[in-house]
């Protein structure tokens, strides 16, 4: 199977220009063929082993399975990291609130000196990860209800080269005693579960049928769950002075405003992303 020949049978499924882009990624990624390289015929000279496995790619894309779960990685800030279904697929949403943050102690700490991390549902560990390359003097952990999900994301801290404290937690409950707290914690980032099960009917089968979701979902009646939690915990946690990060769902915005402003937090502050949805918000203790 040719590159040609892969994306115009996935152009039925995604439309021509994005199963150009998946196509580029199979070759690339699974083959090792850059678009110079398909250009110059190289996608026409592969092994009976080679075509076999495209064909099974190309089955599991025409059932909607996100490529980045069929070759099991994706691309975040720059890196490539490991994916599973147990994780979510890291998304540029979540790039944005990286670099807020990022941006955000660089002004404030020589490269995150004195400053101690915790992501809260971590998954893939896209955010420990990333915040633990980009700060290499803070001390970052990754908090997860999720054992498959810690797996992945050792994993990523492992091919990154950062270190990276990794626990199963669940943040719905106190910590345990033995819990090893990132003490003082200077920063808490998160981007909890926020979508309301009404959403589903507008979601895509890409989506719905394979990310896990545990890691989506919210109910309707307490869409706030997580972030409660994760501000409550916030409260005696942080130092003085010390910073809430979250993604949000752009529909609960004001209500997550009202509540951390009542759980007195400060300096509260919206960020829109890049198409300009409300999908950030940060708080100081």
């Amino acid at each position: 199977m040719t590159y040609s020949e892969m994306w115009r049978r996935l152009a039925r499924v995604y439309g021509e220009g994005e199963a150009k882009a998946i196509a580029r990624m199979v070759y690339e990624v699974r083959l090792g063929l850059t678009f110079p390289d398909i250009c110059i015929g190289k996608d026409t000279q592969l092994s009976a082993d080679r075509q076999a496995e495209l064909e099974e790619i190309a089955r599991r894309l025409e059932r909607q399975e996100p490529v980045q779960y069929v070759l099991g990685v994706a691309d975040f800030c720059g890196c490539q990291l490991v994916v599973s279904p147990a994780v979510l697929i890291p998304r540029p949403e979540t790039e944005e609130l990286c670099r807020w943050v990022i941006e955000a102690v660089d002004g404030e700490r020589r490269e995150g000196s004195g400053c101690s991390i915790l992501d809260v549902g971590t998954g893939s560990g896209c955010i420990a990860v990333t915040l633990a390359a980009a700060l290499p003097q803070a001390s970052v952990a990754g908090w997860d209800i999720s054992a498959a999900a810690l797996q992945v994301a050792r994993e990523n801290a492992r091919r990154q080269g950062v270190g990276v404290t990794f626990e199963q937690v669940d943040i719905l409950q106190l910590p345990s005693p033995n819990t090893q707290l990132p003490t003082p914690i200077t920063h808490i980032v998160s981007n909890p579960p926020y979508i309301y099960n009404k959403e589903r009917a507008k979601m895509e089968p890409n989506v719905l049928d394979y990310e896990p979701h545990e890691a989506l979902f919210v109910p309707d009646d307490d869409p706030l769950l997580f972030y409660r939690a994760i501000a409550r915990y916030g409260q005696t946690a942080l130092e003085p002075g010390g910073w809430l990060y979250f993604e949000i769902n752009p529909l609960c915005a004001d209500a997550l405003t009202e509540l951390l402003s009542a759980m007195a937090f400060a300096a509260i502050e919206v960020r829109a992303d890049q198409y300009g949805k409300q999908r950030m918000i940060r708080a100081r203790r």
